[in-house]
């Protein structure tokens, strides 16, 4: 069971053992796993019964939107605050409240009886997902033993790919049988076993006893959630003016933000991570690879529905063996990272979704399912060799002190990565209204082969493995 919080101070006389012991760590990671899989899980699950929920709560389409795009927002803005945090309290402390907020929060969607109500509740229910998943990579690094992270890494691979997979299945299983608010009332059982099990069981991490930055939380907020909003107007056709106009001013406030960082010891934005070159390297392999995997992922539907003419089952279970093929891929990738140097292991990884990405640009006019399924196959064998080890890299190239930063950083770097993927493929829809799919796959293989590049500047450059 774990003991009490530890501090920095506290540190030579009571050092942070590597790992936790069995059973704890079992019951940890299970506690771990089921936060991942409901902050996943919800990310996605929504988007099925948007038309459902516009017509249940009397709004337009375009309004129902926000359903997604408010949780989405909440995570994004709140992850670098949550994991400062994290930092100053411990890591269990954030986790475990993110999963209380985020259970409560979806009782209160289960409710919701007006758009203006669930939106809300869903700005809620992100804060609390951005406070599982903020230190959800800071504690695997504490619950596993140093020589192990790499399989914990896969294990969340593997969970978040599952459930990412599932996420449409699930939703349109519900559906079928209930309405829409049981989207949402289904995570309360699974938040009430987690709960306890957090509580009793994750680790004490080192607490940095810094005071927390209000004023820098506040600027990460506005900056991310203002670049965000530019990017997906940029993408939907916005005037190019106004998102000009964002744009500057976004630029400026991460002048700010950056100047204000610079004098701390413990930054809010990471910018003493930065200037190391594996975590530096590590991050930007990251945003360029989550670009292509979105472009792909986004785009993908409407290649296959509108001008294929498959159905939406079909279409969904055209989609699976790329997240398929990544959770099986990742445990292996996992054990491999902690053994061989990531710049080899995640560029190869690339190299090869760029190939499959290329390939599905090559689809001949009248394709067989057999030739996407193989080509979504090899993009989720690439995709996998690439995430376990670069996560691993990201998080183990902070000192342990700093783990936090990291762990924030990384899930940063995935939802800009993911959101910036799917504005261009929007633009690209836009601009090239007939061959939107096609030119989208292209510019993700080029994306990816990018990602590949940086990745093997890590070795080239004589980055650790580690």
């Amino acid at each position: 069971m774990a003991g009490a919080t530890l501090t920095v101070s506290q540190a030579p006389r009571l050092p942070v053992p590597d790992g936790v012991p069995l059973p704890q760590r079992y019951w940890a990671i299970l506690t771990i796993a089921l936060g991942l899989t409901l902050a996943v899980l919800d990310g996605a699950i929504a988007n099925v019964a948007l038309p459902t929920i516009a017509r249940d709560v009397n709004a337009s389409p375009s309004a129902s939107i926000w359903v997604v795009n408010a949780y989405q927002l909440a995570v994004t803005i709140s992850l670098l605050p949550l994991a400062s945090l994290g930092e100053i309290y411990g890591y269990r402390r954030i986790y475990q409240g993110g999963l209380v907020l985020f259970t409560i929060a979806s009782l209160c969607c289960a409710l919701s009886t007006s758009l203006a109500t669930l939106t809300l509740a869903r700005i809620i229910q992100g804060f609390g997902a951005a406070g599982i998943m903020s230190v959800n990579g800071a504690l695997v690094r504490f619950i596993y033993p140093r020589r192990w992270i790499g399989r914990g890494v896969g294990l969340n691979a593997t969970i978040g790919s599952i459930a990412s997979a599932l996420g449409p299945t699930v939703a349109a299983g519900i559906l079928s049988v209930a309405t829409w608010p049981w989207l949402f009332a289904v995570n309360i059982p699974l938040g009430l076993i987690a709960i306890p099990v957090a509580i009793w069981h994750l680790p004490a991490t080192p607490t940095s006893g810094a005071r927390f930055d209000v004023g820098s939380a506040v600027l990460s907020a506005f900056t991310f959630g203002l670049l965000i909003t530019a990017v997906a107007g940029l993408g939907h056709g916005e005037d190019i003016g106004n998102v000009g106009a964002e744009l500057f001013i976004v630029v400026g406030m991460v002048f700010v933000l950056v100047a204000r960082q610079m004098a701390r010891s413990s930054p809010l934005l990471p910018i003493d991570l930065l200037r190391i070159p594996l975590f530096a390297l590590s991050v930007a392999t990251s945003v360029c690879a989550f670009v292509a995997q979105a472009m792909a992922l986004v785009s993908l539907p409407f290649l296959f529905e509108n001008t294929l003419g498959f159905s939406e089952v079909a279409t969904g279970l055209l989609m699976t063996p790329w997240p398929l093929t990544v959770a099986v891929i990742a445990p292996f990738a996992g054990r491999l990272a902690d053994r061989y140097p990531v710049g080899i292991l995640s560029g190869c990884g690339l190299a090869v979704m760029a190939i499959g990405l290329l390939a599905l640009a090559l689809l001949p006019v009248h394709p067989a399912p057999l030739d996407i399924v193989w080509r979504m196959t090899i993009c989720g064998l690439g995709f996998g060799f690439f995430n376990t080890p670069n996560n691993r890299a990201i998080i183990t190239a902070a000192p342990p002190a700093r783990t936090g930063g990291a762990s924030g950083m990384q899930a940063t770097a995935r939802l800009l990565g993911q959101t910036m993927g799917a504005a261009l493929v929007a633009l690209v829809f836009g601009l090239f209204p007939v061959s939107g799919t096609t030119t989208s796959m292209l510019f993700a293989a080029v994306a990816a082969t990018g990602a590949a590049a940086v990745s093997f500047s890590r070795r080239l450059g004589g980055g650790s493995r580690h």
